[in-house]
């Protein structure tokens, strides 16, 4: 029988070649792509509201008849048509058309559009809507259903992507679905089939209940949701499958090396440090690749554990390499692990994008002859002429920063090419439970969830920046008595050139106010030799303050910095506000964070950076950043291709994470229904699969 994926979209009738290649940047190849590219909300459309009722932000369907048509010369040439009913007026406003359109919406014509309220010059207009000119009836309201809104791709109206659909659900009559999961399974959760659940979320009939299709909670919506939530959960597991098949390299403790740092340190592990030891002690000696995520808050020491990891590593005779994401953050390592493995005689090496010509070549022999046996460096490491002589540990910090290739990219690099390197991920931004569950499910995790003793608690206070003298005043009192301190600027939804020159703006003006103060400035734009001459700087207490954007953000220990000024904090979210709050408390001194808004703040707003001085637990915090911006925000992957769900939405769909991840190991042995649903919700997208 003829399937649906093997049926191409040039079948249906208007797709010719262009259109075809448009919607294969959507990934639509087959009729089942298509059907599989599903509605992420609907319109209510059912009803004209009068227009005289509308109000600002309102969505609706209008009619009425054309009163005026109007070429408008300003700084863009638009079209205006004014339209009239018993109720009022409003205007459409096209600033693309063509003669066509115009003449179409001449004076006396009937109208009936849809679009969104917004305040104009001619009163409240709506932007190109979708129209149509002398329409007939409205369907009775017992026929009346929702109308389904597509994600879009340059090229591809929504009315297009709709008809499509719609004749794309006449081949679904006679060349039902496959469903690839046990009809036991669908029973025991009440859900429908996969055919019928497609249907009904293309074209919902008059009679569903309206308010749970909005809120995408309907069965048929839910049904979808636990199955692509379910291709996710494979997806990472068969990529877990993979890299276990491979073997590596056990690294049986031995030597008294890790004994020899713990007494050079001058002070104790805390138990959860030792508990999650214990479990990469015993991982790394397995002859099975580790695949290891280790969360600890700001400051709970993971960079020890990191270091003893690769202590192991060394003393059965092979190479570790750690990665960072940033110059900053991989000099800062290598800055520590200099000063904690040299007095044990241990050769290090240092590579990053800045290392060049002779020196960098020099490095690369060290690697490749095996003499460095502790590799420290940026993405710079997993570069072609990056040869290892026995790589048998990979650690990755900040690993939500890397595209997941990159970190997979190091995998090849392993001990004589054939043996796959231990994975130590680590990460200071705390991963909701759930959310690691789903996300990090080709990972087991640890977590730190303890802090050294003596950490004094960061007080955190919300100002208005109408308090800005008060706060200048309290920054040069705290660096007067010996105290350093960070002056964040954030413009979040700006260029990056913005941020710079914001930044810049904000250091001379302190420069001004504070003539007795050293201050420094840091900030994107800014050289990687030069960022890092004055971090150095302000490490070395040459400095009193440093002005900066949130490059900062990770990563930089700084004892002596007490005080932290975060401008515009409710630009952020609440996990980067707790790790740029997370650069102060690391010394003696009582610390203080300053979150100075811009007034007035809404309820959320308020809401947001409360919990900020509630808390000093990250893991509180990133739930309510989960709950508030999603998981694609809170894990930084917009950019790396992780989390981007078709259908599924985090907050409201995670009790089905832990249904899933049960579910999930037991389809594995069916490879021909993994393969197909993977490639149903996930396309040609690979995940952490092949590199």
């Amino acid at each position: 029988m003829t399937a649906l994926d093997e049926i191409p979209v040039t079948t249906l009738k208007g797709v010719g070649m262009a259109l075809a290649a448009t919607l294969g940047r959507l990934g639509i190849e087959s009729i089942q792509d298509l059907l599989f590219h599903l509605p992420h909300r609907y319109e209510d459309r059912t009803r004209v509201i009068p227009m005289g009722s509308l109000r600002i932000g309102d969505t609706g369907v209008v009619e009425g008849e054309v009163v005026r048509t109007d070429l408008v010369m300003g700084r863009r040439r638009s079209l205006q048509v004014t339209l009239r009913d018993e109720s009022g007026f409003l205007v459409m406003r096209f600033f693309h058309f063509n003669a066509t359109q115009k003449n179409q919406l001449s004076q006396g014509a009937r109208v009936r559009c849809y679009g969104e309220v917004r305040p104009g010059r001619a009163g409240y207009e709506f932007y190109h809507p979708e129209y149509q000119v002398n329409p007939g009836p409205m369907p009775a309201a017992a026929e009346a259903t929702l109308t389904p809104v597509y994600p879009l791709t340059e090229g591809v109206q929504q009315p297009r992507v709709r008809s499509l659909c719609q004749q794309a659900l006449g081949y679904l009559k006679r060349y039902p679905i496959r469903d690839w999961l046990p009809a036991a399974m669908l029973a025991d959760y009440q859900l429908p089939g996969i055919s019928d659940a497609v249907a009904l979320v293309h074209a919902p009939p008059a009679d569903a209940p309206v308010h749970l299709l909005m809120e995408g909670r309907h069965p048929a919506q839910q049904r979808l949701v636990m199955e692509e939530l379910l291709a996710h959960q494979l997806s990472l597991l068969q990529v877990r499958e993979q890299i276990r098949t491979r073997e590596a390299l056990p690294l049986l403790p031995r030597g008294d090396l890790p004994a020899r740092f713990l007494a050079a340190l001058h002070f104790d592990l805390t138990g959860a440090q030792a508990r999650v030891l214990r479990e990469i002690r015993q991982d790394l000696s397995q002859p099975l690749p580790m695949l290891r995520l280790v969360q600890g808050d700001v400051g709970s020491g993971k960079t020890v554990v990191a270091a003893l990891a690769a202590l192991q590593a060394i003393s059965a005779g092979a190479q570790a390499a750690l990665m960072a994401p940033t110059e900053i953050l991989a000099e800062q390592h290598y800055t520590n692990f200099r000063q904690w493995l040299e007095p044990l005689g241990i050769e290090l090496a240092w590579l990053s994008g800045k290392v060049k010509g002779k020196a960098r070549t020099a490095t690369l022999e060290r690697v490749a002859a095996g003499e460095a046996v502790m590799v420290v460096g940026t993405h710079a490491l997993f570069q072609n002429d990056v040869q290892f002589d026995r790589l048998a540990l990979i650690i990755v910090d900040e690993q939500h920063r890397f595209g997941v290739h990159q970190r997979l990219a190091l995998r090849e690099k392993g001990a004589h090419g054939r043996l796959a390197p231990h994975q130590l991920i680590m990460t200071a931004t705390p991963i909701p439970r759930t959310l690691a569950m789903s996300a990090y499910a080709d990972l087991d995790t640890s977590l730190i969830d303890e802090l050294p003793p003596g950490r004094k608690p960061i007080e955190t206070i919300v100002l208005p920046d109408s308090r800005r003298d008060d706060i200048v005043n309290r920054v040069s009192d705290a660096c007067q008595a010996g105290r350093q301190a960070y002056w964040v600027c954030t413009l979040i939804e700006e260029s990056e050139a913005l941020q710079c020159q914001a930044a810049e703006v904000t250091a001379d003006e302190l420069k001004s106010r504070l003539p007795e103060l050293a201050i420094g400035l840091v900030h994107g734009r800014l050289k990687a030799a030069d960022k890092a001459r004055v971090m150095g700087q302000f490490k070395d207490g040459e400095l009193d303050l440093l002005v900066a954007t949130t490059v900062i953000e990770v990563g930089v220990d700084v004892p002596d910095a007490s005080l932290i000024i975060i401008e515009n904090p409710e630009r952020l979210g609440l996990a980067q506000l707790h790790q740029l709050r997370g650069r102060v408390g690391r010394g003696d001194a009582e610390s203080f964070c300053v979150l100075m808004y811009h007034p007035p703040l809404s309820r959320n707003g308020k809401a947001r950076l409360q919990v900020l001085r509630d808390s000093q637990d990250g893991f509180i915090i990133a739930e309510k950043d989960l709950e508030i911006r999603g998981p694609g925000e809170v894990l930084g992957t917009r950019q790396t291709g992780l989390m981007q769900f078709r259908l599924a939405e985090f907050e409201r769909d995670k009790g089905w994470i832990e249904t899933v991840r049960g579910l999930a190991p037991a389809m594995l042995g069916d490879k021909k229904a993994v393969a197909a649903l993977i490639r149903r919700w996930l396309g040609e997208r690979t995940r952490y699969g092949e590199v």
